[in-house]
């Protein structure tokens, strides 16, 4: 496998961190555990991450950091949330800062840059009311226009580190006829604001991330001067919405780091654990299971990754992409966690028993991860408006599109390629009916078909031109039920469009499947060079749409579970790029493989 320099970082950082199941490394299951037993913000793992420097890569390089791909952002913040999604969630609140690196001016850059590197500052966001959500249109917070600045009235509520956090982004009302300009978007520093003129609101208590910082904030005649205003009057909207494309994508780093603890613990137990003269792994509908579990990782892997480096690729696109990002692994890796807890047994309700009881903790932390920054209906909602102009240009492709698509695609994929630097200034609040995954599928095809004298395996090669072909046909199916749908204005979207809307979300996941393939074959490894995964993942997805035998291949799905089995001995990553984990000090794992060993001797 070739090195990739890009998960350095992460690499790094997961060195640093060390073994979690070790009770004396920083961020271990046991410490996180006490954490979230006593509710108290992790003051010092958040101090521990500033010391290590982490916050420099949260900044862009012509801000002054080290922050250089959202491929290599991705990795560290798994790497993070493997441990504890509390601590990754509430130090990766500085992603909020893309909103200045998107719409500041130069002045402000500089200011959010040196808060975050030499004061070890954190932000938050105030987009969300009690009495209104998702509706930021509607909202009641107004900022009435004064000389020299603005006073704030009203309340944001939830906000994760709204109390514990020096800056908050404060989308206002200025203009009360309504309408889509009348939001105004301020960074908002709260240590130069008059105490006296603004007010936290008292912490929620939760069902998970439960030392989280979640409160609110709330503002009466509070002054903020001009300098505080983002870009200007009405443009809020614009720039919120632009904001949730780049967050919506990386909150699936958070789901990926709770997917491999969850299998990963789940893992543990079901090597070790013996019942009727055999591990619980060796006992077929178990281990169905979690090869199912690293299917959907190595999947989710291939959405994700081929996003974050479509970010710098094509920008444009992205109220399509990160809309299926977010809807698709987060609610794909919510459910892989719900099915692995059966292999746990009654272990996975509890808060101390199995690796310190860490498992419980994933479950209640990782169910918020699909409502961050737009719940799954509100995704489902952008991405629906946007389907009919998507199936049109799809229906109007020309060769020349195709080539430049096809060029554009091996930028994203090839992950041995450096990507362009970002251009937030590039990103559309609508995609202009184009999305490269999907409208590039028959090159996909063909790139297969050109394989026949290659050496891969002319049986896998043959499952993967089937299932390709099968994926294109239920695109063909979904581009017709959409011109014969009726279309819905506004929020008066049918119950159908949104499964429509989910089954589009299916197939850009199976594409992105075979592009991040094809074009790494010969760098991720032999077990990714095989194509077996691809196969089984494919019919995977498939068999979410269409009526597919229940298993494929007895053999592949054996391969799967032992490259999940050595990954796991070896304490590499479950992951597509499965680089090195900070090992275990412990001769457990070692022990297992033994047993494992000889109990498939005696069978």
């Amino acid at each position: 496998m070739h090195e990739l320099k890009q998960y350095w970082v992460a690499e790094a950082l997961e060195k640093d961190l060390g073994d979690p199941l070790n009770p004396d490394s920083t961020m271990s299951f046991k410490r996180v555990i006490e954490i979230d037993e006593s509710e108290e913000f992790p003051h010092p793992e958040i101090e521990w991450l500033y010391n290590w420097k982490l916050q420099h890569h949260y900044i862009p390089t012509n801000c002054g950091g080290e922050f250089t791909s959202f491929e290599e952002f991705v990795a560290f913040v798994r790497v993070l949330s493997r441990r504890d999604q509390t601590i990754g969630i509430a130090f990766t609140t500085l992603f909020w800062s893309f909103i200045t690196w998107m719409a500041g001016n130069e002045e402000q850059k500089q200011k959010l840059a040196h808060y975050i590197k030499n004061e070890n500052g954190a932000m938050c966001l105030g987009y969300s009311e009690r009495a209104h959500g998702s509706d930021l249109v509607n909202g009641d917070l107004t900022a009435t226009k004064v000389p020299g600045g603005y006073l704030l009235n009203g309340e944001k509520w939830p906000i994760n580190r709204a109390t514990i956090s020096g800056v908050s982004y404060i989308l206002a009302k200025t203009d009360p006829a309504g309408g889509p300009k009348c939001l105004t978007l301020f960074m908002v520093d709260k240590r130069e604001l008059d105490p006296a003129q603004y007010y936290n609101l008292p912490k929620i208590l939760t069902h998970g991330i439960r030392a989280s910082d979640m409160s609110g904030i709330g503002f009466k005649d509070c002054f903020v001067p001009d300098s505080m205003r983002l870009r200007e009057e009405g443009d809020g909207l614009e720039f919120a919405l632009k904001g949730f494309q780049i967050t919506r994508m990386l909150c699936a780093a958070f789901s990926q780091g709770a997917a491999d603890t969850a299998l990963r613990t789940t893992l543990n137990f079901a090597t070790n654990r013996v019942l009727y003269n055999k591990t619980v792994f060796d006992i077929p509908q178990p281990r169905k299971t979690l090869v199912d579990a690293f299917l959907d990782i190595l999947i989710c892997d291939c959405e994700t990754i081929g996003a974050a480096r479509g970010f710098h690729v094509i920008p444009e696109q992205f109220s399509v992409w990160a809309s299926v990002v977010k809807y698709f692994v987060t609610v794909q890796l919510e459910t892989m966690v719900n099915n692995v807890y059966v292999v746990l047994g009654s272990r996975f309700y509890m808060r101390e028993e199995h690796d310190c009881g860490i498992f419980q903790k994933v479950l209640r932390d990782n169910s918020i991860i699909s409502m961050f920054d737009g719940s799954s209906v509100v995704n489902l909602h952008a991405l629906i408006l946007q389907l009919r102009q998507l199936t049109k240009t799809r229906a109007r492709r020309k060769p020349q599109t195709m080539t430049e698509i096809q060029s554009r695609l091996e930028s994203i994929f090839s992950l041995e390629k450096p990507v362009p630097t970002f251009e937030p200034q590039k990103l559309e609040l609508f995609g202009r009916g184009i999305d490269d995954p999907l409208q590039g599928l028959e090159i996909a095809l063909q790139q297969l078909e050109d394989l026949k004298e290659s050496d891969i395996d002319p049986e896998v090669l043959n499952k993967l031109l089937e299932l390709g072909n099968l994926v294109l046909e239920e695109l063909d199916a979904h581009d017709e039920q959409i011109a014969n749908s009726k279309f819905e204005f506004g929020h008066d979207q049918s119950p159908e469009l949104f499964e429509i809307a989910k089954k589009y979300c299916t197939l850009h996941a199976a594409a992105a499947c075979l592009h991040m393939w094809l074009y790494n074959r010969q760098i991720l490894g032999d077990f990714f060079a095989k194509g077996e995964w691809l196969v089984l993942s494919l019919h995977r997805l498939l068999r979410t749409l269409r009526p597919l035998p229940y298993t494929l291949s007895q053999a592949y799905e054996e391969n799967v579970a032992q490259e999940l089995l050595k990954l796991h001995r070896e304490d590499k990553l479950f992951s597509i790029v499965p680089f090195q984990l900070a090992q275990s000090q412990s001769q457990t794992k070692e022990d297992t493989t033994h047993a494992t060993s000889e109990l498939q001797l005696q069978a």
